[in-house]
């Protein structure tokens, strides 16, 4: 599991652990090395690493990093000013949500730059020191910056220039071998900013094809394909586990240096690789290494939380929720004290990770507990006839506006099911009658208001996405008048509507939405997809 970094002070241990379910005993806490202020520069296995894992993705600039790879195996420190003939800067890439990236003219130099500079002793890392170094000049707070999922905490972009003599300081001509670390503005208004007058003179927010350094612009237009758009996403996945009948599964933190949130119950998870396919498949992965084994079902995301770093960085977090019933003792558990079982009303009781305890609440009340087991072993089990197969019912809606154009949503990229992908607005019938799921679902997804009166059946999909996948039954209902405009209300789910005339769909559409849009233009009331040649 990769962590993430100490959001908090990292608390002593006690003599014992507490048993599973009991509230956890008042701590003491030590302050981290970055605020007792300590001052001591990023490492040099730090800086080493970070360069490896750089020259993994662009091995062919291990040639021009020469002389940084030198100074790494010299004796002077890589980040101190006083190393010659080089030594380690760094920067931040910041950009908007219209793909623009800040800069700032240096007085010194009057060359239009992305804000950066020296590394001071202190910064944890190098990407605190580029975090350090844009609040300085320009202004913003970590709060405002996250990370891409593009490059997560791994350079954008190694540099090496010249500085030209500097008579005055008593520096000779020497490089910079500048870390360059790209983040999103978690805003959607770009905010003001405060510029250090000292330093700066001016600023400009340039599209990735004016950015002033070759190499920079270089990688930024070519990770613009792959979704590097200005636009925050979650870039660490969590599991809300639960069981169905009221319990959660909880993981209590290790007591170490260096954890993100020690000795507090959080959810099983942690952060996204660059090597990850999706949000899903860092879950996934995450799941394997922690708890080998625990393999929760119908994984869905549910939410997305907001954290913060210990550099300050805001850390969208998405949360999956899926079922497990099993013995969480019994898990072969890698990472961590211990995991246990916990009900709702424990939850005040217990120390959580901050918003968990919301989160948790949020779910019990949108998924109610169900009063039989949820492994097919209840009584009701026994009443349904041999071979009878189980079937998830979905609500959709079909909606059209007085130009006969139909509401689609686009599904966030990240989705676990059918991902970039238009489809109705929809969701799973609970417990609960299938009208009022609609109407629930158009209220929570959309903000629409409907009366249940205005609803009228108009197709059923009967289908099946794989030999092993548990059958769907897919109930589309159109709404006659409706109140509201369509809003992105869980933009971890969807992230646009937009209304589509029939004979112009997206080529992106699921497969069965398109099936059952056919199917109402041509008056059919039912279809079939996904099941064997008759």
């Amino acid at each position: 599991m990769t962590t993430n970094p100490d959001t908090a002070p990292g608390p002593e241990p006690s003599s014992a652990d507490p048993p599973p379910g009991a509230p956890l005993p008042p701590r003491t806490y030590s302050l981290p090395s970055n605020i007792r202020g300590d001052h001591v520069p990023p490492s040099r296995s730090h800086i080493r690493a970070t360069v490896e894992a750089y020259l993994s993705r662009h091995a062919e600039e291990r040639d021009a990093l020469e002389g940084l790879l030198a100074v790494l195996d010299g004796t002077g420190e890589p980040s101190s000013r006083a190393t010659l003939p080089g030594h380690v800067t760094c920067s931040a890439v910041v950009i908007d949500r219209d793909c623009r990236v800040l800069h700032i003219g240096h007085r010194v130099t009057g060359l239009l730059l992305a804000p950066g500079g020296h590394v001071e002793a202190g910064d944890r890392t190098l990407l605190a020191a580029a975090v350090r170094e844009v609040c300085e000049e320009a202004g913003l707070r970590p709060s405002d910056l996250c990370l891409t999922p593009q490059f997560l905490d791994e350079p954008i972009d190694v540099d090496v220039h010249d500085i030209d003599a500097n008579a005055a300081k008593g520096e000779p001509a020497h490089q910079h071998f500048d870390f360059r670390f790209a983040f999103y503005l978690t805003a959607e208004q770009t905010p003001e900013l405060a510029l250090q007058d000292e330093e700066v003179a001016g600023a400009q927010w340039l599209p990735c094809a004016d950015v002033r350094s070759p190499t920079l612009r270089a990688k930024l237009l070519a990770a613009e394909p792959h979704g590097l758009d200005g636009r925050p996403e979650p870039v660490s996945a969590n599991a809300l586990i639960h069981d169905g009948a009221g319990r959660y599964l909880l993981h209590l933190r290790d007591d170490r240096e260096g954890m993100w949130e020690p000795w507090v119950l959080a959810l099983v998870g942690g952060k996204r690789s660059r090597d990850d396919a999706s949000l899903e498949a860092t879950l996934r992965r995450e799941l394997a290494e922690e708890v080998p084994g625990l393999q929760p079902t119908g994984l869905m995301p549910f939410a997305v939380q907001e954290a913060t770093s210990v550099d300050g960085l805001a850390v969208p977090i998405g949360v999956y929720a899926g079922r497990w019933s099993g013995d969480a003792e019994a898990v072969d558990l890698r990472e961590g004290v211990l995991l246990t079982w916990c009900t709702v009303d424990m939850l005040d009781r217990l120390r959580l990770s901050p918003g968990l305890e919301a989160l948790i609440r949020r779910h019990a009340a949108e998924h109610p507990a169900a009063e039989e087991p949820t492994d097919g072993t209840g009584p009701l089990a026994d009443e349904a006839p041999p071979g009878t197969e189980l079937h998830i019912v979905g609500v959709h809606l079909h909606l059209q506006d007085d130009q006969g154009r139909i509401l689609l949503g686009l599904r966030h990229p990240n989705s676990a099911y059918a991902p970039d992908t238009w489809h109705f607005l929809a969701g799973h019938c609970e417990r609960e009658a299938a009208i009022d799921g609609l109407l629930r679902e158009a209220k929570e997804e959309a903000g629409l208001t409907i009366a249940p009166e205005d609803v009228e059946l108009v197709h059923t999909v009967h289908h099946v996405d794989s030999p092993d996948a548990r059958p769907r039954i897919a109930l589309v209902f159109q709404a006659r008048s409706w109140s509201g405009t369509p809003e992105v209300l869980e933009p971890d789910r969807t992230v646009e509507w937009r209304w589509w005339t029939p004979q112009e769909l997206p080529d992106a559409v699921v497969p069965y939405t398109r099936m059952a849009i056919d199917g109402i233009l041509q008056g059919r009331l039912y279809s079939e997809q996904g099941w064997s040649e008759r």
